[in-house]
């Protein structure tokens, strides 16, 4: 693959100011450069980045980092891992993480991921590693130019890992609220929408999952016999804001007797009008934290 340095700048969370800094001051990457002397980097120079910005993180000058050849630079983050806060392993593995996903090691990438889910917990590895992962391969999700085969690559392990969880669940009698989770039809990226129905079986609620892709007819022909008292969906594709409003009229009319919740792109979701009985979720947190409330307000009534 090829890289341009803004590509670089969102894979790495590196300024290409900087990336630009460290290649002239340091030799930190030798990039080729096009007929119009525009630089251009492959999956080596990517990988190496990485592993710098890994290793700055543990402390190391960047003088002495790029000194290193890619073999030594391995052999030293395999060493720092052990002495990392929890605040570095988080940034830590997310860069590698991106590292392993580019050279499509899978055995590589699993283990890590598999550690860090031991190591914190599924909930925190989420909000800490997985969820500042995607944002960081938001590039390649937004341009299926760069490589939507590394899009799902990396989907579709972390998706298995979630599904394990869910798997690993006590099966019970659910008596909580009854959740209906599905994305529109043309939302194909349904990774948060599998960590939601997580949390919620997490709390004791019913969950209805549907997945990604979910024509909107489909809803209303089911939706009768669900009995449903919430519907969550996510809103991340851009669109045009009057596309989006005629969406969100017609789901309402269709789900008119549930409460609906909204969450992802919110700078597009703000553009939307008559929001007052659809309930938006910002942040992971504020999710987690309403269905937490909810469950504490069910034990104790």
């Amino acid at each position: 693959m090829t890289y341009s340095i803004s590509d670089l700048e969102q894979l790495s969370g590196i300024y290409a100011h900087t990336i630009r800094i460290w290649e002239r001051r340091y030799g930190a990457l030798s990039p080729a450069r096009s007929q119009g002397n525009t630089r251009l980097y492959d999956d080596n120079q990517l990988r190496r980045l990485l592993n710098i910005v890994s290793l700055i993180k543990s402390g190391l000058k960047i003088s002495k980092i790029c000194s290193f050849s890619d073999s030594e630079m391995n052999q030293l983050l395999d060493q720092e891992l052990t002495h990392v806060t929890e605040d570095e392993y988080s940034e830590y593995t997310v860069s590698q993480l991106v590292r392993h996903g580019i050279a499509f090691d899978e055995f590589a990438f699993n283990r890590l991921l598999a550690e860090c889910i031991d190591t914190l917990g599924l909930s925190a590895c989420y909000r800490k590693v997985i969820y500042p992962l995607l944002v960081r391969l938001g590039l390649m999700w937004r341009k299926d130019d760069i490589c939507p085969a590394h899009e799902h690559f990396l989907s579709n392990i972390i998706r298995q890992k979630i599904f394990a969880h869910i798997d690993n669940l006590p099966v019970q009698q659910r008596k909580g609220p009854k959740w209906l989770l599905f994305l529109p039809e043309c939302e194909d990226h349904d990774i948060g929408l599998l960590f939601a129905s997580y949390l919620l079986r997490i709390y004791h609620q019913e969950v209805i999952f549907l997945g990604s892709k979910v024509p909107l007819d489909a809803i209303a022909k089911v939706y009768p016999a669900l009995n449903v008292d919430h519907v969550l969906l996510f809103m991340v594709k851009t669109q045009s804001a009057i596309k989006n409003q005629l969406y969100i009229n017609q789901l309402s009319a269709i789900c008119a007797s549930a409460q609906i919740h909204l969450a992802g792109n919110n700078q597009m979701i703000d553009k939307l009008k008559n929001m007052s009985h659809i309930n938006r979720f910002k942040t992971l947190e504020e999710f987690e934290q309403s269905i937490q409330f909810q469950s504490l307000y069910e034990r104790n009534f």
